[in-house]
């Protein structure tokens, strides 16, 4: 993997991680959502080689994966 990429993941999940700080008031339902967007982000980003294409993509459907199974 180029090295911009390796940079640009990890930037991308010490972003995530740190955002995750601020989810103390969520409900655990937005904090299935949030993580599952930003582990979906970070595979999208891995697994197109970087593409914000399928970063987004990566990012909605993990963040649809972890809004159903937060559920009650």
């Amino acid at each position: 993997m180029k090295t911009i990429q390796k940079l640009t993941i990890s930037i991308m999940a010490v972003t995530f991680l740190a955002g995750l700080g601020g989810c103390s008031g969520m409900s655990k339902q937005d904090k299935h959502t949030v993580a599952g967007a930003g582990i979906g982000g970070v595979a999208g980003a891995a697994l197109t080689h970087g593409s914000a294409l399928g970063t987004v993509g990566g990012a909605a459907v993990g963040g649809l994966i972890g809004h159903e199974t937060g559920k009650k």
